[in-house]
């Protein structure tokens, strides 16, 4: 598989991506808020069909450009406002990797629910973000941060295959508590 992610000077498909594919077969998929494509085109590569969605018009194009110089036919880049909450297609994997703290926090919930209602029974649904807690204080002012235990019932009811609130860092260095959750929606 040839490394894309290097080659345009992107950082390697998240962690949480890259774990999830050892368990999801390649399907429909959709990364909301793909920024520059970095776990897209991992994806891609592996097989799915992919939906890339991001509301900066700039990503999307770079994105788009290279899809168009290495002919890649399963890839499909398009400029989505995420906070709509209106997907228009059912995928079998959804991945939101540290995507939701930067959304309007009035509108999280139904990004959350549209998420859930647009998964495929046996769907699988990715979910990276950070948290503000009082054992560790976010120390960036993202727009919406998630609370103990909170992502974990707003998916009650589905099959969680993984779920932790550890510390990481961010690219930037910076280090934060983290809600990492995957979960597959009951058939």
């Amino acid at each position: 598989m040839t490394d894309l992610n290097s080659r345009y000077g992107m950082n390697p498909p998240h962690s949480e991506v890259v774990d999830a594919c050892q368990h999801i077969q390649p399907c429909d998929v959709l990364d909301m808020g793909c920024s520059n494509g970095r776990n897209a085109l991992y994806l891609s590569q592996l097989g799915f069909n992919v939906t890339a969605v991001d509301s900066n018009a700039n990503a999307i194009r770079a994105l788009q450009s290279i899809v168009a110089q290495e002919d890649i036919g399963n890839l499909e880049p398009r400029v989505y406002d995420i906070n709509r909450a209106e997907l228009d297609a059912e995928y079998g994997f959804i991945a939101c990797t540290v995507t939701l703290m930067f959304l309007d926090p009035d509108r999280v919930e139904a990004v959350l629910a549209d998420m859930q209602a647009h998964t495929l029974p046996s769907g699988y649904n990715l979910i990276v973000c950070a948290m503000d807690t009082a054992a560790h204080p976010c120390p960036i002012s993202f727009p919406f941060t998630l609370h103990e235990g909170q992502l974990r019932t707003i998916f009650e009811g589905w099959d969680i295959l993984k779920y932790n609130e550890d510390l990481g860092i961010m690219h930037n260095g910076a280090q934060l508590q983290f809600a990492t959750m995957l979960a597959r929606k009951p058939a």
